[in-house]
């Protein structure tokens, strides 16, 4: 990982960002622009990363507390970071998203296409096709990720969802779907099945587009 002062001036975050705007900026650029600075323990960018990672094993709901566990981030960033995502929340939500073909939850996943190790994420939807929630079920291995239908339908449940569609990101950038892929989808729908559930569709994605496992399209 390249520390902030290997980069040139334009390319820092908070010079890219007024560059450039907001939507270019990945979400450990986005976070080192709120951190602003680093501290004893890394650089600004390597602090964002870390952060970064414990909002994906979260699914965003953070605490300062919980924040002030990592090394180098003390109680103004912890609150800063709080109330950003809090800010953020409170104006514009996935929830009662309409989606009308499974890609729609592409919005939804994009932030994660970047990450370095698979992310499986589950969206529960009501009986009208509307966004209750979406969440990150597991973070896995570079180059596999352990999914087990308890985990991944645990919450759908308790939302009381009628369908779910689940994604995950290629960190190597290849759609294509690999042999546990097809298994992992095989074995979830027999389980939304028996649950009741109406599984959707498994959506593979990356930066370079998406794949559809239930109707083996996507896009490039």
């Amino acid at each position: 990982m390249k520390r902030i002062h290997d980069l040139a001036i334009t390319d820092r975050p908070r010079e890219k960002l007024i560059r450039l705007g907001p939507k270019v900026l990945s979400d450990q650029e986005l976070l080192a622009v709120l951190l602003g600075s680093g501290g004893s323990k890394g650089d600004v960018l390597s602090l964002a990363a870390r952060v970064a990672a414990e909002a994906d094993r979260s699914n965003t709901d953070l605490s300062v507390k919980e924040l002030m566990h990592i090394p180098g981030l003390g109680a103004a960033k912890a609150t800063a970071i709080v109330a950003a995502l809090e800010f953020s929340r409170r104006r514009i939500s996935s929830e009662g998203v309409k989606i009308k073909e499974p890609q729609d939850i592409i919005p939804l996943v994009a932030h994660l296409a970047d990450r370095k190790q698979e992310t499986f994420i589950c969206v529960s939807l009501n009986g009208a096709h509307e966004v209750i929630a979406s969440r990150v079920v597991t973070i896995g291995l570079a180059n596999a990720c352990q999914v087990h239908p308890r985990e991944v339908y645990a919450d759908p449940l308790i939302d009381r969802a009628c369908s779910v569609i689940v994604a995950h990101n290629h960190p190597s950038g290849d759609l294509t779907p690999s042999a546990e892929d097809l298994k992992v989808t095989e074995r979830l729908k027999a389980a939304a099945s028996v649950l009741g559930l109406n599984f959707l569709d498994h959506i593979i994605f990356s930066k370079r587009g998406f794949y559809s496992l239930t109707h083996g399209g996507g896009h490039n």
